[in-house]
């Protein structure tokens, strides 16, 4: 299981209509076939400045790179992500197992 997350400033004011047409776009993100436990997260913490988040599973590698590569996705990072998202950092996990 890969957990993706990311965390994100966009860089309309808070509150404002195109900050939640943002994040309702995002949201259609979960409806692509591979994703799974998709939340969309305001962040809280006063130990860094992004403002949201996005966390979604998926089953396996294949299932992420069909993500990555579904057409949705990628409309969704040109027209949306880069013009509105001001800073971001993604992680990606697996579990951690000792040996």
């Amino acid at each position: 299981m890969i957990r993706h997350t990311v965390v994100f400033k966009l860089k309309h004011p808070e509150g404002s209509q195109p900050e939640l047409d943002f994040l309702r776009s995002a949201r259609k993100l979960s409806k692509i076939s591979t994703v799974r436990n998709f939340e969309c997260l305001r962040q809280i913490s006063e130990k860094n400045g992004y403002d949201f988040g996005l966390s979604m599973e998926f089953d396996s590698a294949a299932d992420y790179e069909t993500y990555n590569t579904h057409p949705s996705h990628v409309e969704f990072v040109q027209t949306r992500w880069i013009p509105e998202v001001i800073d971001f950092m993604e992680i990606d996990y697996v579990a951690y197992t000792e040996d």
